[in-house]
């Protein structure tokens, strides 16, 4: 009898669900889940707060004069239709210069450069990282701006074009890392078979697999451009801050992240306070749904 008595406790400590790899595995679920559950309750409460504080626009009936293109707060007039496109003409063109360049940085590492390159050049991607916006603003500022003055002999040098060339340096990381990424996982696993069909590594990467990390192409682009979009620093030293839509590339422009950190700095109880986060809500919302 104690014999099989203890045959059967055996049996039942080997069949019993909470060991302690399932229960660490189920107590790590449960934390994520309620890490995501957390980073949502915040989200919508950084929406419902920018919402609110944008009603009183509605209900005074100045949303229509807010999408204006007028900006002239001491006149009655807060149009700002001039940030809005600043800040997607500033975002795309800075996009359009990192992306192409940011893919052609993964394809050298990934075998269309020298194997002996690929390690320094994505250790210096990582340490793009961790410099700070202002410096480059500052290098922007007194190198990249009297160039393009002098060089174009137009304008100021603080404009579309100069804010552009250093937001592209700034979300370039970004891009890269994430495609580098995606691209470490399939091409390994691709490289082999590849080989074996006597296709070559630049056959391989262009036409296999980037096209398999089509959603890692598409996450570097959109995490690119929320980047770009959200950034205040390099459009508030270098884009000029005029609150006008640019005929070129080398007029001034304001986008919205410089124009609620110029104007939350002077003023808080007017409509020109309220406008701010209204535009506040327009950045806001986008990125949220894209990403």
């Amino acid at each position: 009898m104690r014999q099989g008595s203890g045959h059967r406790n055996r049996l039942c400590a080997r069949r019993s669900p909470l060991s302690s790899s399932g229960l660490f595995a189920s107590l790590a679920e449960k934390a994520l889940f309620g890490a995501a559950i957390f980073s949502a309750l915040i989200v919508l409460a950084l929406f419902g707060f920018l919402a609110w504080f944008t009603l009183p626009l509605f209900f005074s009936g100045q949303i229509s004069e807010l999408f204006s293109l007028r900006w002239q707060p001491f006149h009655g007039h807060f149009g700002i239709l001039p940030m809005i496109l600043g800040t997607v003409l500033l975002a795309l063109s800075a996009l359009l210069i990192a992306y192409p360049l940011g893919l052609g940085i993964c394809l050298f590492v990934q075998g269309l450069g020298p194997s002996s390159l690929a390690r320094p050049v994505l250790l210096l991607v990582h340490a793009m990282t961790g410099v700070p916006t202002v410096v480059y603003g500052f290098i922007a500022v007194f190198l990249l701006v009297p160039l393009l003055r002098d060089f174009f002999r137009s304008g100021t040098g603080f404009s579309l074009l100069a804010a552009a060339l250093f937001l592209s340096i700034l979300i370039l990381p970004t891009i890269v890392l994430l495609i580098n990424s995606q691209l470490q996982l399939l091409v390994p696993k691709l490289r082999l078979t590849t080989a074996t069909l006597g296709i070559s590594t630049s056959q391989e990467l262009l036409h296999i697999s980037l096209p398999a990390a089509s959603h890692g192409l598409f996450a570097a682009a959109i995490l690119g451009f929320g980047r770009a979009v959200g950034d205040t620093l390099i459009a508030l030293m270098v884009a000029g801050n005029a609150t006008q839509i640019p005929g070129s590339s080398l007029d001034s422009i304001r986008t919205l992240t410089a124009h609620i950190a110029l104007v939350v700095s002077t003023d808080s109880q007017s409509t020109t306070y309220q406008s701010l986060f209204a535009g506040g809500l327009i950045l806001f919302s986008p990125q949220r749904l894209l990403i």
